[in-house]
């Protein structure tokens, strides 16, 4: 009975962070600014809001980090401001269905980060999966070159801001079972606003200026995709493997461009879906076996 009440909140959990995470896409495209402005305040105010009831509740536990804690801390935080900052950048080039699609993309790179660096080598499966993916990359990679070499600098983006999340997935596993979520994403989440606003200066964005309108988009991406979408992941990392989080967000790119259909009136192409069918059927089939391994059975 204990067992069945903890898996019913640990889906419970992950899909709420899968459905606020869903979000963030039509509010960045609703958001009138540049794409690294977006992602500093989008961080920055989360940061300003869970800061003051992180040092408040969880400062002896802060305290308490061992100092070889702090590299994994800042690298953590590292990648997830290039994760944003790559993939908001790619919804100014491509559409939401496959900026979202291939930002999705991230358990593979998870799983072949694992294979390389870790003792978790890749099994048939998901070999087969990632080759299943691949194709589903080509094809919509081939739609989108009717919109031009934008839409492919898009894509592409969006490849690196998968990457950067499985780096953050990956290294918030290391760190993540030591902490409380509060004290994680306190120290994380500052650590990656930091590194927001360096780039923001370094690269001389305007930071103020901006419409009601757009500030609003900016709050509704720190509360929703940032703080609950998020911050559900990371509880998760606790439970379950960084690959085994990653699973769970296949969910995104659906619920992205359902949204997208819906207030952005963007009507993707059959090819399109063909591919994000793929794409998605490829990650699942590779990852099915490591779900299954590490405690949350993945399933359709």
């Amino acid at each position: 009975m204990a067992r069945s009440w903890g898996d019913a909140k640990l889906y419970a959990v992950l899909l709420m962070g899968v459905t606020a995470s869903s979000f963030a896409a039509v509010l960045i495209r609703l958001a009138d600014a540049p794409p690294l402005v977006v992602t500093t305040y989008r961080l920055t105010l989360a940061s300003l809001i869970l800061a003051p009831l992180g040092l408040l509740r969880c400062w002896p536990e802060l305290r308490a980090l061992e100092r070889r804690d702090l590299p994994w801390a800042i690298l953590s935080g590292a990648f997830l401001t290039l994760h944003f900052a790559f993939w908001i950048a790619s919804l100014q080039h491509t559409t939401v269905a496959s900026s979202v699609v291939f930002v999705a993309t991230n358990p593979l790179f998870v799983g072949v980060i694992s294979h390389l660096f870790t003792r978790d080598k890749l099994s048939s499966l998901m070999f087969a999966g990632v080759m299943l993916a691949v194709l589903g990359g080509m094809i919509v990679g081939w739609d989108d070159v009717e919109l031009g070499g934008s839409a492919l600098w898009g894509d592409f983006l969006a490849l690196l801001g998968a990457a950067m999340a499985a780096g953050y997935f990956l290294v918030g596993r290391k760190l993540r079972p030591k902490v409380s979520l509060l004290a994680y994403v306190t120290v994380v989440y500052s650590i990656a606003a930091v590194g927001a606003l360096l780039l923001s200066a370094v690269t001389r964005q305007t930071l103020t200026g901006y419409s009601t309108n757009t500030c609003l988009m900016f709050v509704l991406l720190a509360i929703g995709p940032q703080i609950i979408g998020h911050s559900s992941l990371n509880w998760a990392l606790r439970h379950v493997s960084a690959t085994a989080v990653g699973v769970t967000t296949l969910g995104e790119p659906m619920g992205s461009t359902v949204l997208a259909y819906l207030v952005l009136q963007e009507v993707p192409t059959l090819l399109k879906v063909g591919g994000a069918a793929l794409i998605l059927a490829g990650i699942y089939f590779s990852l099915r076996e490591e779900g299954q391994k590490r405690g949350l059975a993945v399933e359709v």
